[in-house]
């Protein structure tokens, strides 16, 4: 065992070749320019499992992101993530949270969305519920801002799910829960006639 892995665990290479190895996804490698990225499949979808850094001037935040481009016809989005001192703050300026009827976790997190019945619905799925709660750390939301910081524009009607959190996951358990949660979402969402089960064609 080399001394770096003793000291910080397994490289985030081994443990997405171990993610993809557990559900068949492709490992894609980089360049000089653009770094590795794993591809899985789940019906038409593509979940695209990659991580990106930002510069703050005098340092630097890694972020893992999940994305999957999807065909939304009702122009449905929401967002959820755990309450905490600034998202308490954000409530205070005009945020509006939504309670989806299952008390602990309204009490645990922050649920927005343009419908409020659609919501309800979505979270009224118990699977997604736990995997949700599952992660100790979330962002989980639809991004209908097209291009910019968040990447390649995509065509009219084209969404995209979209969860990022600070730092490196290094654990395939936490990732596999991530790709369910991808999964189960997209499944939902398709029963609600708020996305397509159809290949929007657009690369991440």
């Amino acid at each position: 065992m080399s001394f770096l892995r003793t000291w910080f665990g397994p490289s985030k290479e081994e443990i997405w070749r171990q993610f993809c190895a557990q559900t068949g996804a492709n490992l894609v490698e980089g360049g000089f320019w653009q770094g590795s990225k794993v591809e899985a499949r789940h019906g038409e979808w593509t979940v695209t499992l990659d991580t990106y850094t930002v510069s703050t001037g005098k340092s630097s935040v890694t972020f893992t992101r999940m994305r999957a481009p999807y065909v939304n016809p009702d122009g449905f989005v929401f967002a959820i993530y755990r309450k905490g001192v600034f998202s308490t703050l954000g409530k205070w300026l005009g945020m509006q949270d939504v309670g989806v009827g299952y008390p602990e976790f309204d009490e645990a997190f922050i649920i927005k969305g343009n419908d409020e019945w659609k919501l309800r619905r979505l979270f009224a799925n118990g699977r997604i519920r736990q995997l949700i709660s599952a992660q100790p750390d979330i962002r989980f939301f639809v991004n209908n801002r097209h291009g910019g910081v968040w990447g390649k524009s995509f065509p009219q009607g084209v969404d995209e799910l979209h969860f990022r959190v600070g730092g490196v996951i290094k654990d395939v358990d936490r990732l596999k829960l991530l790709y369910e949660l991808f999964s189960e979402t997209l499944d939902e969402l398709c029963r609600m006639g708020s996305a397509y089960e159809d290949d929007p064609q657009v690369k991440v």
